[in-house]
């Protein structure tokens, strides 16, 4: 904000990223040394009303005594935090870090300085550690009990409810009243008292943690969240109070906010004696020109004190790195030295998520409920669901933590449970007892599902807390001891199987029939059985679902028991049949294909059950509802949709395993001649449904994307093609802000992921295609990657985040404008009128009785709002946002093709044992159960912006078939049972972490 004596690039004046020296965040960065010189007692009151006496130096400068405050109190985002204290004149002043303590305070000995929080972040899932959380939510109490923080009293019984779930536990009315009595919270709390324990009696189950979350989630919409007044005049002398945020400069009257200066429109802050000025941009749409606003204080230093604390919240929540120092002049100084010293916001939360950190434990205080807290928190939240500390129920038995676990746990538990972080952040989904395998259930539980005891961790969505979004990016955290194989017993298992590529096509093809079959039974079994308890499901749409898929269930059961006993015989040496008889599959191919064909009808129907299903849902606000509700459930990893659709994808499997089949075999081979007809039949079923799964693909991806946004409407009309989904940013007077960008056939939509229960993306501004035009623009902003959009005499500037992905949506661009000009157009108005987004939108403030309890109830509400609540966490839009990446449809199609399934042993990057699971990978992520047989998976992990490499001798990792995951700093390590399954696996993941630019594509399939 200050205005700089030197010269800035353009792209650094618009905000594009630069490295200003050297980062704070270097891992060379050593904390601030204490000099000699004899040691004074400094007392400093925490937020827990604590005191704690730190003997520094005398020559020390406040960063010593600060970072030794957040080192005793194991705080890592310290940077949140000050220190402050009262002068000599009674006004509280903020330590500065930069000083020597001995020039700022005169009597250290007899001052005691108060641990506080001094930047108030716009959203506070963007605090990744459960302790930061914590000393948030005691500052929420002080402001509280101080009066400092007003709002209405539902507000306030509600966050006094959040409270006191964190301190005394579950309602019962009697600890509760009594409670009540003894502690004091809010001014003329007994008049509030009924309704605090009306609101304390809803939060049955929370852990404190989660309480931390949902206080903060409460006062954050507050209006006086995080206001410190400083008392003011304007020029006509009327009383005012100014204050800083991180979003500008605020003007109250009494506790009404009256006005507010943003920091795009602010050209510079200064001071003179007492007057404040804030001089403001020009603004031809409003005929401003340059003017500046004067504010007049009690006094110089009142007004040199809010001036640095403008200068501080600028600083931090806007640039990207902390601020060079000023070069001193050599003869004469004007004007003041002062900078911001440390992180600022941005380095904080790139530093927490790029390291990994040991797990401490830590105490609350105020707190009776027997939790074991400690310094990570369970994923949101990147986004995302509550926090949790420990579990909510009583946990018997040992915990058995590996080495390696204890770290991805500490990884895992920086995320935030409700938005998820402008960055990438890979986390760990919690697990539930109850989701652990019946042969599991009586071994020792693990720390690792213990931790993340109560979460639905595939579908991105808490099950105590539904509505509230973790993010999408996990990681797989399973530690089970008795799953964890010597290498010696692996070594000997492989020697015994057959070394023919054709067995290990057999297994590729028992394996995905497995997967298959169970995503058919969650249409005929787990779908049906929900629907037959709901009197609003048509019972048209009952028989189409069941007409449709269970003649389907009931051949591919049949088939699976033939595969099973076909390999068991080609496995068993003792057999004494003949081998050409059992080693050999393309007769049961042939067999299951001539059955498929007589089921082509119901193949056929799959695309309308798919469009009956969402008229029903259009018709019925209930059967939506229990549709989302449903897609909620562990079972349903993937969207509904994609398992209706499944069918017509499986014969596209069916497909790429003969191929394999024909091309391994030699004619004169006894299984070459029934692998040939049935790859010929095959053919032939395929083209007739061929037609059918385009558009049903295309359909589906715009169904989903309709539930992900809020402001369009119509998305889903026919015509309508989906080109690419992405991450990119917008070039504003704000600077470069991340943006998500929807490219379709004939318009393209940005949006930002709003701050909300369910991470939904609301659009902005829909941009037409035809008669635009793109053009570089790197050289002409000063921002590297970026790209210049025009249409209709309007220009958008945007920036990749690599010049392959500034490629891939050029290319995308220029290919989808010539679609525009030559269809017939589309509907063009796709958003919502300012009225009708803000019913569909669940931004709400927190304000009446009515809003505070909404979120309570179980039931849903009438009207379209019932289901918007309940929404995916992890979509590929959402994965696209934290991973700054971008998929085409081309993407989604080849995706479909490299379905996987199969046994994998993990190993962690500095652990010795490795760990047998079951994967599975469909829709850019692998999927991780223990077996086979369990009914829904244990963790995910989205591939997108990951990179998968052969792991060699450098790795030191003296095994086979061996390729290594990495992003950032996560890195894991898989190992399969032969070179055939190697190289089927790093071909599937590539698929999903290298994206196919649409001529490559398009040259592959002509060579094929």
């Amino acid at each position: 904000m200050v205005e700089q004596g030197q010269a800035s690039l353009a792209g650094q004046r618009l905000g594009a990223p630069v490295t200003l020296g050297i980062s704070t965040l270097d891992p060379r960065h050593k904390a601030a040394a204490m000099p000699p010189g004899r040691l004074m007692p400094v007392r400093v009151l925490l937020l827990d009303d604590s005191e704690e006496t730190f003997d520094i130096s005398h020559r020390s400068s406040g960063r010593v005594l600060f970072e030794r405050v957040c080192s005793h109190l194991n705080l890592i985002e310290g940077d949140y935090f000050g220190l402050e204290f009262q002068n000599d004149n009674s006004r509280t002043v903020w330590l500065d870090l930069l000083k020597p303590i001995r020039k700022q305070i005169i009597r250290p000995k007899h001052t005691v300085l108060r641990f506080v929080v001094k930047f108030f972040p716009p959203d506070h899932s963007l605090l990744l550690e459960e302790l930061t959380r914590y000393f948030f939510a005691l500052q929420v109490r002080q402001d509280l009990a101080s009066g400092r923080l007003t709002c209405s009293d539902s507000s306030a019984a509600l966050l006094v409810a959040h409270i006191i779930q964190s301190e005394i536990g579950d309602f019962e009315e009697t600890q509760c009243r009594q409670h009540l009595l003894n502690t004091n919270y809010i001014p003329d709390q007994m008049a509030l008292m009924d309704k605090i324990m009306e609101f304390h009696h809803k939060h049955v189950g929370q852990t404190p943690a989660e309480s931390d979350y949902r206080l903060l989630e409460v006062a954050g919409k507050l209006e006086m969240y995080g206001i410190r007044l400083h008392p003011a005049k304007d020029r006509e002398g009327t009383r005012l109070s100014l204050t800083v945020a991180h979003s500008g400069i605020f003007v109250f009257q009494g506790h009404t906010r009256i006005n507010y200066f943003d920091w795009s429109k602010v050209r510079k802050l200064s001071f003179k004696r007492r007057r404040f000025l804030v001089k403001l941009r020009a603004d031809p749409s409003q005929n401003v020109n340059q003017d500046t606003l004067e504010f007049s204080m009690a006094s110089r230093d009142c007004c040199k004190m809010f001036w640095k604390i403008c200068v501080e919240y600028h600083a931090f929540f806007r640039l990207f790195e902390e601020p060079r120092p000023k070069t001193k002049p050599v003869l004469f100084s004007r004007g003041s030295s002062f900078r911001f010293s440390g992180r600022t916001q941005k380095q904080v939360i790139d530093y927490v998520k790029e390291n990994e950190f040991k797990k401490l434990p830590f105490d609350r205080k105020h707190s009776r409920v027997q939790f074991n807290s400690s310094l990570s928190s369970l994923p949101c939240a990147l986004h995302q669901q509550v926090p949790n500390q420990a579990g909510k129920q009583s946990w018997e038995g040992s915990f058995l933590v590996s080495s390696e676990d204890s770290a991805v746990l500490r990884a895992c538990g920086n995320s935030s449970p409700s938005t998820q972080h402008n960055g990438c952040s890979d986390q760990t989904y919690p697990v539930q007892e109850g989701s652990r395998s019946p042969a599991a259930k009586h071994q020792p539980v693990d720390r690792a599902e213990v931790t993340c005891a109560l979460v639905t961790l595939v579908n991105g969505h808490a099950e105590d807390c539904r509505g509230v979004t973790p993010s999408p990016l996990i990681s797989p955290v399973l530690n089970d001891s008795t799953a964890i194989r010597t290498d010696d017993e692996e070594d000997n298992r492989r020697k015994i199987c057959p070394d023919d590529n054709a067995y290990f096509i057999a297994k590729e093809l028992l394996s995905t029939e497995r997967t298959y079959l169970k995503d058919l039974e969650l249409i005929t079994m787990w779908f049906q059985r929900v629907l037959e308890k709901e009197e609003c499901v048509p019972d048209s749409l009952k028989t189409l679902l069941s007409s449709t898929y269970e003649p389907l269930h009931t051949h591919h059961t049949h088939f699976l028991q033939e595969l099973e006993e076909r390999l068991s015989l080609w496995e068993d040496r003792s057999t004494v049949q003949d081998k050409g008889d059992i080693q050999r599959i393309g007769d049961l191919l042939l067999k299951t294909i001539k059955d498929l064909k007589s089921l082509s009808s119901e193949l056929q129907m799959n695309s309308e059950c798919v469009y009956e299903l969402e008229r029903a849902c259009a018709a019925s606000w209930r059967l939506e509802y229990v549709c989302r509700e449903f897609e909620l459930q562990k079972v349903c990893y993937i969207p509904l949709n994609m398992f209706l659709l499944s069918p017509l994808h499986r014969s596209l499997h069916y497909r790429l395993i003969l191929e394999r089949l024909c091309k391994h075999y030699v004619p004169t081979h006894i299984d070459y001649n029934d692998c040939k007809a049935a790859l010929a039949d095959l053919c032939e079923l395929e083209a007739e449904l061929h037609s059918s799964l385009v558009v049903m693909e295309n359909y589906q991806k715009l169904q989903e994307l309709q539930k992900d946004l809020i402001g369009v409407q119509n998305l889903a009309v026919a015509g309508r093609q989906l080109v690419r989904l992405g991450c990119l940013s917008k070039l504003s007077g704000k600077g470069l802000q991340q943006r998500m960008f929807f490219l379709f056939n004939d318009v393209l939509l940005y949006s930002t992921r709003g701050i909300t229960s369910t991470n939904q993306f609301t659009v902005h501004r829909q941009l037409p295609l035809r008669g635009m035009t793109i053009r570089e623009s790197e050289d002409e902003w000063g921002v590297p990657h970026s790209f210049t959009l025009m249409v209709q005499q309007q220009s958008l500037v945007v920036a990749a985040c690599s010049v392959s992905e500034m490629e891939k949506w050029m290319e995308d661009l220029k290919i989808a404008v010539d679609m525009a000009e030559e269809s017939n157009g589309l509907t063009s108005v796709l958003l919502m009128s300012n009225k009708d987004a803000s019913k569909c939108s669940v931004v709400s403030e927190v304000e009446s009785e009515d809003d505070l309890g909404g979120s309570q109830t179980s039931l849903p509400r009438h009207g379209n709002n019932s289901a918007s609540s309940l929404h995916r966490g992890n979509t590929t839009a959402h994965v696209c946002w934290h991973r700054s990446t971008s998929v085409s449809m081309l993407d989604f199609n080849i995706a479909m093709e490299n379905r996987l399934s199969g046994n994998l042993l993990r190993k962690f990057k500095n652990s010795n044992g490795w760990q047998k699971l079951w994967v599975v990978f469909t829709n850019f992520t692998l999927f991780f159960y223990k077996t086979h047989q369990d009914e829904y998976p244990l963790a995910s992990l989205p591939l997108l912006g990951y990179t998968v490499t052969d792991a060699g001798e450098s790795e030191n990792i003296h095994k086979d078939h061996v390729f290594k995951l990495h992003f950032k700093s996560h890195v894991y390590y898989f190992r399969t049972e032969s070179e055939y399954f190697f190289e089927r696996w790093m071909t599937v993941i590539r698929s999903a972490t290298v994206s196919a630019r649409r001529t490559r594509y398009l040259n592959r399939t002509e060579l094929d």
